[in-house]
């Protein structure tokens, strides 16, 4: 088990020195210690911005293959979680804006499939139901809310990353945050299909 995360990034795990030193020295059990630590959230961070599950592992696969290329650049000036999560939102948001000069766009069915209709316990429901909210966003306003609200960015660093204006950051985290309002309001939700067995 990684230890407590520090801060409220779900990356800010403290990576101790003697295991980054392992790393650098290119031992690969403590590669695949640190891949399994960070795992879930470069894979979860690439989701909320890519909407794609296959963009998702693609990003997650060469965010770490540049971390292991590039393990002898990271000087401690900053945590290792922070510089590796930078590489993952860079590894993202260039996906992201690849995937956007394709004309197909991108696939945003990120629930499970309606066939089965059992109804989800309390709290997975609704965790679906923010799930299909955030997916139902276009990908930049996904983008938006996830850095600020789950990873801490501010605007000025949202708008660098994204190659936009600070205003950007704002207008697109004001307009997702109202539309997850109404996307997340109980009358405005499609009633789910009970089955009648």
């Amino acid at each position: 088990m990684p230890p407590e995360p520090p801060a409220s990034s779900s990356f800010a795990i403290a990576v101790p020195a003697a295991l980054l030193a392992r790393v650098r020295a290119g031992e690969r059990a403590a590669f695949e210690q640190v891949y399994r630590w960070f795992e879930r959230p470069v894979f979860t961070l690439a989701l909320r911005i890519c909407g794609d599950r296959e963009e998702a592992a693609e990003v997650l696969q060469d965010t770490m293959l540049k971390v292991m290329d590039r393990i002898d650049g990271f000087r401690g000036d900053s945590p290792f979680w922070g510089w590796l999560r930078q590489i993952a939102v860079n590894e993202a948001l260039m996906r992201l804006r690849r995937t956007r000069q394709q004309p197909d766009g991108l696939d945003m069915e990120l629930h499970e499939p309606a066939d089965d209709a059992t109804p989800l316990p309390p709290a997975a429901a609704d965790a679906a139901i923010l799930q299909r909210a955030l997916a139902s966003l276009p990908a930049s306003t996904r983008s938006v809310l996830w850095l600020y609200h789950a990873e801490g960015y501010t605007h000025e660093e949202i708008g660098v990353l994204m190659q936009r204006t600070t205003s950007f950051s704002k207008s697109q985290l004001a307009r997702g945050t109202r539309r997850l309002r109404v996307l997340l309001e109980p009358d405005a939700r499609p009633v789910e299909a009970t089955s009648h067995a």
